[in-house]
């Protein structure tokens, strides 16, 4: 069996230490009830905080993690964020390897701008900005900070027709960030991804991309392996 090699590691110890701590987790999780599929994103959340509140509260569209993998197999995809964050912590040879880009805009003059004349936050503005340039029709839109990113992604798509592949949403905090994953959940038009409740964060965005990452690479290699 063929094993993944951009996804991955880029040291053997480094890798025994990752697949080891995998082990772990499955060794530790008593049941869970996710899908085949799904349940390699959530243990690499896991691994990625050593929390397992994540082991029930991560919920899934039926249609997400496929609508993920096409969206990543058909290369080029953008991924959208809502801070610098998660750009910084995505690996570039793994998103290199798949020909994708990932986009910020949070701290660019004119957001600011638009912020402060129109009242809104940053992260309202920024998600306004992509759907302006045309990045998030297609694309994997991760929000890890600001459950207003959120809650105008869910309007967006709503008012505006916007059509992201997957909308991996989990902001963290206690204002409107449990309620902007319950909006996100309520949609039937774009699957997504989200952590119910306040917990989340862009180390979590971040763990869930590379995880649908890897298993898009698996996916590649499925042919070689026949």
């Amino acid at each position: 069996m063929t094993a993944n090699t951009v996804t991955e590691q880029l040291t053997a110890a480094g890798r025994a230490i990752e697949h080891d701590s995998f082990a772990v987790i499955d060794a530790e999780v008593v049941r869970h009830d996710y899908r085949p599929e799904q349940w390699p994103i959530v243990r690499r959340m896991i691994h990625a905080n050593a929390d397992f509140d994540f082991n029930g509260l991560t919920d899934f569209h039926p249609a997400a993690v496929e609508a993920g993998l096409a969206a990543i197999l058909r290369g080029g995809a953008a991924i959208v964020a809502d801070v610098e964050m998660i750009c910084v912590g995505l690996s570039a040879s793994r998103l290199a390897h798949f020909g994708m880009h990932a986009h910020q805009f949070i701290s660019d003059a004119d957001v600011i701008e638009l912020a402060n004349a129109e009242n809104t936050t940053r992260a309202v503005q920024a998600m306004r900005k992509a759907h302006r340039q045309g990045l998030l029709d297609g694309a994997l839109v991760g929000i890890g900070n600001a459950p207003t990113a959120l809650i105008e992604i869910v309007r967006l798509i709503r008012e505006e027709g916007a059509r992201p592949a997957l909308v991996v949403g989990m902001p963290v905090g206690f204002v409107s960030a449990a309620e902007s994953k319950d909006l996100m959940a309520g949609l039937t038009e774009v699957p997504w991804i989200v952590i119910r409740g306040r917990k989340g964060g862009s180390t979590l965005v971040v763990a869930a991309l590379h995880a649908l990452l890897g298993l898009a690479e698996a996916r590649q290699l499925q042919p070689a392996q026949a």
